[in-house]
């Protein structure tokens, strides 16, 4: 028996249906989402035959009002190539006009042909005549609550010929290329991920409504939702590991190691076991369930461990820590150590 599963491309995904509850659904929100085994990625109502009425039009339903519909954009189809291993950069490859966005601070290198033009908030509708000041303010804003910087930096390639611009990864870890059509369009990362993308690519807010989500989840109420169909480049701290995971099929995650899915997966919270384990086991009291449909992307270096890593290594009250010495203090006056 196939199992239908739907969401309304703002809500919690429901289900399992089977075929005639899912026909019955489909016809009580025909704007809705559907994802069945076989299916790569969640697809409009209007696009699956099965659920559509016999004699129905085949065509796709206009988008839904609210936080599911998104207002299109046109992204610039950019060349690219990821340098380095442990400290990584990407370099873009702009032709004439076409531009990238990126945070500030990011920029590594750039050829002179290629102009640097800092815009107040996402830089999405730089050079396509759209968004007026209220809403240039609201992008500046969730991007302030996401933690980026109220400004972005867009660079254009003014002259001829190809011209190339570099953006930097901020700590060691893996550059990820994502083209977000082959993502349905959007995906929810950790708050400090984005680190460039094509113009048209929109950096937004997802918002944990979940109470135990937000306090425990590792990333807080706020996560960025990247939104567009072009090319956009994330940073994960240490390696980079990539899991698809079936409808309610379930992942246990340390909350630090949580770093995109797609916005089919559900996050939540759980608590790791018993007293002994949230007290000894040194994973905290929660860890983050992330259950499918969908692909979530996971980091094995979350920045937060290694500053904690490199706090607890630092000297305390104006000291210096040595490492290795026997002797301590009077090991370290031996051989030259004398921070006093």
């Amino acid at each position: 028996m196939t199992s239908w599963y739907f969401h309304s491309g703002s809500g919690d995904r429901i289900g399992p249906f089977d075929d005639g509850s899912a026909q019955q659904y489909a016809q009580q929100h025909p704007g809705h989402f559907c994802w069945r085994e076989g299916f790569t990625s969640w697809r409009p109502i209007g696009e699956v035959a099965e659920l559509r009425p016999a004699g129905a039009p085949e065509h796709l339903p206009p988008p839904m009002p609210g936080a599911g519909a998104r207002t299109p954009t046109r992204n610039d189809d950019i060349d690219y190539r990821i340098v380095g291993n442990d400290m990584q950069f990407v370099e873009v490859e702009l032709d004439p006009g076409e531009s990238a966005i990126a945070e500030a601070g990011a920029l590594m290198y750039k050829d002179a042909a290629v102009e640097m033009n800092t815009v107040f908030g996402s830089g999405a509708h730089s050079g396509q005549g759209g968004g007026g000041f209220l809403d240039k303010l609201l992008t500046a804003g969730k991007r302030v609550v996401t933690g980026e910087s109220l400004f972005t930096t867009v660079y254009t390639h003014a002259g001829s010929g190809k011209a190339r611009v570099a953006f930097a990864a901020p700590y060691p870890g893996t550059v990820l290329a994502m083209k977000l059509d082959e993502h349905n369009g959007r995906l929810i990362c950790q708050k400090d991920s984005f680190l460039a993308g094509a113009r048209g690519v929109q950096v937004g807010i997802h918002f944990q409504r979940k109470i135990l989500t937000g306090l425990f989840g590792g990333e807080g109420f706020i996560m960025q939702k990247l939104e567009g169909d072009g090319w956009v480049f994330v940073h994960a701290g240490g390696t980079v590991v990539e899991r698809e995971l079936r409808a309610g099929e379930r992942l246990d995650v340390d909350t630090g190691c949580v770093m995109a899915f797609h916005d089919t997966v559900n996050m939540d919270v759980r608590a790791v076991g018993g007293i002994k384990s949230m007290l000894f086991g040194g994973e905290g009291v929660f860890l983050a369930t992330l259950t499918g449909p969908g692909k979530v992307w996971l980091q094995s270096l979350p920045f937060s461990r290694m500053a904690g890593r490199m706090l607890a290594a630092a000297p305390q009250n104006g000291g210096s820590r040595g490492e290795g010495s026997v002797l301590g203090g009077l090991g370290r006056l031996m051989d030259g150590d004398n921070s006093f």
